[in-house]
Order: structure tokens, then sequence, then C-alpha cells
């Protein structure tokens, strides 16, 4: 059966860049641009928060979003400060203003503690040029000398350049936390996946729900596999952590971090699962013979990818061939010159 992706926008147009948009009792959209292969924007929210703000999400550290939070902060908080800043996971378009916020108006940054202390690691490792152990990880992937040769030569800063100095102080928020924010209790709700410990905001009055890059309206959230971690199953966290929300009620408005606020989050989430579920049987089946990474890139992506979303690619093809692994459907060989070889097992996913 083909699920269509049936979502309703209760607003028809995106707001204006640094213009906060009430979506919501208390609740501000506030949209900011980037300049990211496949993305023009994030969305941020400023919450009412009895004698100041909270402001969840803080966008990416660039001249332009911090001119526009200080418009914002002239021209819409009434003199009140924001008194809290609260971030979904560690990456830099969610967390690259948060070092400046908290400092800017002396308050305290909150996230769960797996996505804090990753963007600190993140920060810290820092190389001229890539490290020979994530260029013997690209390798494995099937690269050639000559692309190999290129990557080593990259430098190694990105995520430093992409934030502002991240707080060495964190108020950690745990699973099913609920945190008052005015006068509303948010319970916080964990996916996985995506980023390690993501955060989500459920408030059950108004069945409101910020859901980060958990959960998207359109595109779907980069499910990668990294260097990093090489054996890990990013897919299967993703998968099943969709669960946690299976529970909110069938008028929730999601309040996304790309695309529009929207209803229909049960659909979306039986789209999701079935879009990763007929990627695993296209790859499955393009494994039939003994397949490097690399080569599964042609049948992943249907077109032409600049050298920043090939890197990307080989990760989310990674994830899908990693959670066949788990499955038992997919089998990794090494070749004699190091490059690693899925293959399709006798165990499919519609075997008897």
């Amino acid at each position: 059966m083909t699920l269509t992706n049936d979502v309703k926008y209760p607003h028809s147009e995106a707001a204006e860049f640094g213009q906060p948009q009430e979506v919501a009792a208390g609740v501000y959209w506030v949209r900011m641009p980037l300049e990211i292969t496949g993305l023009n924007h994030i969305n941020l929210w400023l919450l009412q928060d009895g004698p100041g703000w909270t402001i969840v999400d803080t966008g990416m550290n660039t001249d332009r979003i911090h001119d526009l939070w200080e418009g914002v902060f002239a021209d819409f908080l009434g003199g009140l400060p924001v008194t809290r800043v609260i971030c979904t996971h560690f990456h830099p378009d969610h967390m690259g203003q948060a070092g400046w916020l908290t400092r800017r108006w002396d308050c305290d940054l909150w996230m769960t503690h797996r996505e804090w202390l990753q963007g600190r690691v993140a920060e810290l490792d820092q190389h001229d040029k890539m490290p020979g152990w994530q260029v013997d990880f690209f390798r494995q992937l099937g690269l050639s000398d000559t692309a190999l040769a290129e990557i080593q030569n990259t430098s190694y800063t990105q995520f430093r350049d992409s934030v502002t100095p991240i707080p060495p102080q964190v108020h950690s928020v745990r699973e099913g936390q609920m945190i008052r924010i005015g006068d509303h209790d948010w319970q916080g709700i964990i996916g996985r996946g995506h980023s390690p410990e993501h955060l989500c905001l459920y408030n059950a009055e108004t069945h409101v729900m910020i859901s980060g890059d958990q959960i998207l309206p359109r595109i779907t959230p980069h499910i990668g596999l990294h260097a990093s971690e090489p054996e890990a199953n990013p897919l299967q966290f993703y998968l099943d952590t969709l669960a946690n929300f299976n529970h909110l009620p069938e008028d929730t408005l999601v309040l996304p971090a790309h695309g529009l606020p929207f209803y229909g989050l049960h659909p979306r989430l039986a789209f999701l699962r079935q879009h990763h579920d007929e990627r695993l049987a296209l790859l499955e089946d393009f494994c039939a013979e003994p397949t490097r990474v690399l080569s599964t890139l042609k049948v992943m992506f249907r077109r032409e990818l600049n050298p920043f979303e090939a890197i990307l690619a080989m990760g989310e093809s990674l994830s899908h061939l990693h959670y066949l692994m788990g499955q038992g459907r997919i089998v990794r060989k090494t070749s004699d010159d190091g490059v690693w070889l899925y293959q399709a097992s006798s165990r499919r996913a519609d075997a008897a």
C-alpha cells in the first residue's frame, strides 16, 4: 500500500525572516536564513515564560542570524529578558548561537546531556587536515586514491566555525521530564538516530509539539552513520523511537525545524516508516552481488550529488546497510584491498 504525505498546514506562507509570528498561545515562530545545501531556513521558537522569554533552538553562527536576533530583541520582547535557551540537539543550525545567546542574556543552556556533550566534543575536535582514521574510514567505503587525497587535504574545522563557543555548563533535560515554561508544562520526548539524544517538547494542554529535526513535514531527517562510530545502527534507533510519539493526539500541532507548522502527525509517522522500508528493500535488491557503499549512491539517490552531498549520502546509505545487517538481511565482507562489500543474504524481509 502506498501512503500519501497527508499533512495540513495552518499557515500557507512562511514567516518573514526575523519577524516573530504567533502560531499558538504564547508560542512564536522565528524563521531564520540558512545557506546549507538543500536548506534555506530554520524555524526557531520564542515562548512566553512569565517575566521573560525562552528560546528554543538558536540558528547557525552567521552574522545575518546574529543581527536578526538583535532586531527581535529590540522590537519584540517588550523589555523582558531571555531567561533560558533550549536546544533540541547539537547540530550547528540548532546550537550555533547558543553560546552567544546565553552570554548575551546571562542565562542557562538546557538540552539533553548527550547532545551537549556531543557538541562540546565536536567543537574541540579540530584539525588542519582530516585525521588519518577518518580517511581510512572513507577508504573502506570504496573511494578512489584520488578522492582520498582530496579529502585528506580538507580542513576539519567546519563544526567549530559554525558555532559560537559552547557553554561549559548545561542544565540537562531527561526523557519524560516536565519543563515549566510560562503557564504550561512541556514534556521532553526523546528521539534518536538523527542525533544521539534529540529533544522534542510537547505541551499536553495545548497539543503543541516542537519537533526539531526528528519529524519534518516534507523532507526526511538525515540518518547518517559516521566515522566516529563505524559499527552503529542509527536507522534502528530512529525507527524505534518514532514509537515515542504514537500516543500523541491526532490534533497535535507539530512545529518542525524546517518547513511549515503542520497537522497530521500520525500520517507523517506512517509515511516516514514506509519511506525507509521502501529504501531498505531497494537497497537489499541492489546488493544481490557484493557491493561497495559508494556504488549504492546511484540507487539510493537518483540525482547528481556534489562532494558535500556525497559525503552525507554515504552516511545515509551506510545507516540503511547496517539496519539490514542487524536484521540478517545483508552480510558484510572486506575485500583484499580493504573495502567493505555488502551482499544480500538468503534471509529476506518477505521470506516466510
